[in-house]
Order: structure tokens, then sequence, then C-alpha cells
């Protein structure tokens, strides 16, 4: 397993009993984890000290209780990056931590190229956080994500960053209309984040279900792909989709064109209280 452990602004205290006990700068949250499924003994005392937990509702979606006085929203640190943290309506915050090991591994394999210009495409963006560890490794980043809300929260991200001249292009766009797109122009990246999610729906109402899918927009990603292309990272929250599947995929698709080889295996974070690791997700990467 990958390990996100570079974090000094977040802490995963403790999981137990369906939740994570988490520390976001100088703020606890409790939140629902529906991997924690066992229920050991809630020992540390800042179960009882959060300042909010998030509850969910049996028809969907739930809320936040608010047990102290908190900020709406605050800033964490990633080595040099900045991200507003607000916690929103379906339990997310608006950073996924563990995906810290693949921030990471961007960065590095951008820094190493030797590339007079890398250029890499983040599909489904998010926040943005990826993009910026791109950014600042001194890629330029085509940032595509649906949600107009979202692209505006990457935005943010970059300000406080203070990256935010760096080159980007920031999109609010269906991604595989985007690819498709891309592909028409004759544009090439040198690398490619997709963090996509089970299912969703695009600016326009377009609808997008992961398992039928994803193997037709990896294949158009691969056209999109640069001949001196250094990496494909594919990640996802899926459980009926694990690493060795992704890794399958990207092998077949990737490997046959661009040589290269390709790894995957579950990503997590490392749990204080208890000293093990909770997985969160699975990642599967091509490298050159």
């Amino acid at each position: 397993m990958r390990i996100a452990d570079r974090w000094k602004d977040y802490e995963l205290i403790d999981a137990s009993g369906s939740q994570r006990l988490e520390r976001w700068k100088d703020i606890i949250l409790i939140r629902p984890d529906p991997q924690v499924i066992w229920d050991t003994e809630k020992k540390h005392p800042l179960w009882k000290q959060a300042h909010a937990m998030y509850h969910r509702s049996n028809t969907g979606g739930g809320s936040w209780e608010v047990f102290k006085k908190m900020p709406d929203r605050w800033q964490i640190n990633y080595g040099n990056l900045k991200f507003n943290i607000k916690p929103m309506g379906f339990k997310h915050t608006g950073v996924f931590p563990e995906q810290g090991v693949n921030w990471d591994f961007a960065a590095e394999k951008i820094r190493k190229s030797g590339l007079k210009e890398f250029k890499v495409l983040n599909l489904f963006g998010y926040t943005g956080c990826a993009t910026l560890s791109c950014m600042a490794a001194g890629a330029t980043v085509c940032h595509v994500d649906a949600s107009k809300g979202m692209v505006q929260w990457a935005k943010e991200n970059a300000v406080s960053s203070g990256i935010e001249k760096l080159p980007v292009r920031w999109l609010v766009d269906d991604c595989i209309k985007f690819v498709q797109r891309e592909k028409r122009r004759g544009n090439k990246y040198h690398g490619i984040i997709m963090d996509p999610p089970s299912y969703g729906r695009g600016p326009g109402g377009e609808v997008w279900k992961l398992e039928e899918q994803l193997y037709s927009l990896v294949l158009q990603c691969r056209d999109i792909l640069h001949e001196d292309a250094r990496f494909f990272i594919l990640n996802s929250y899926t459980t009926g989709l694990s690493s060795g599947v992704m890794e399958y995929l990207l092998g077949v698709t990737l490997c046959p064109k661009f040589k290269g080889r390709v790894s995957a295996d579950e990503i997590g974070l490392p749990v204080t209280q208890s000293g093990f690791v909770l997985p969160c997700g699975s990642t599967a990467i091509w490298e050159r």
C-alpha cells in the first residue's frame, strides 16, 4: 500500500464504528467512512472534543452537527501549497488527504523529466490539489471539472498558494467531450491525471457511469498522450473497481503503444491511535 504520510496539517487520529476522527490543522472533525467496519473502543479523548460531526441521513445526504465554534472555512498546508477547507453538504471538506501520494508522484516526474514544457491534463479535477502540485513542479496544467463551484474553489486554492500566475487553464466542461475536442485539435499531454466519480452529471446534464464509460475514456485519452508522455494516473474510490482491474485496463490500453510499465495499489492514511493504515481507494499508474 502507498501511504500518504507527509502531512503536518492533517491527521487521521482514530477510526472506529464507521467513523473517522480527524484533525484538519486545529479543527477536529468526525466523518463517516463505510470502510471502517470494526468497532474498537474509542479511547482517544478527542472523540468527545470534536468541533463537528457529520450525520448521514437514511434518505440520502446528511448534515453537520456543530459542537464547538469553528470557522466556516480555513486553510491547511501541504508543503508549500495551501488548500481552503470547508465542510460541505456531503461530508467532504474539499481535500482528499490520501491523494498526497499521487500529487508527490506527479510532481517528482515533472521535475525530473528534463522537458522544456511539461503539459498535464487533470480530468475530474475537483478543488485542484493535484493541479496545484503539478503547477508548482513546473508543469503547464489544464484543469477540467463539470462543476463550476469546484473549479472556482480550485482557482481560490491557487491564489491562496500564491501560484495563480503560473500557466494553467481552468475549464468547466464535460470531461469526455473535452477529451474528444482535444483529439480533434491535435493537442497532446505529457501526463494525465484522472479521478473519476462512480456516477455523475456533466454541466449539460451528461450522465457518467464509471464501469460503463471508463474504458472508452481511457482509450480516447490515449490518443492525446504525447509520444514522450511520462505518466497516466487513474484513481478510483469505487469498491467494484479494484486496483488489479485498473492496472489491467491501463496495461492493455497504453503499453502496446507507449511501452513503459503499469503498477497499481491501494492508497491509505496512517491512523495515529492504532498504528495501522486505513485504505482509502486505489490508484493505477502507467509510467515511462
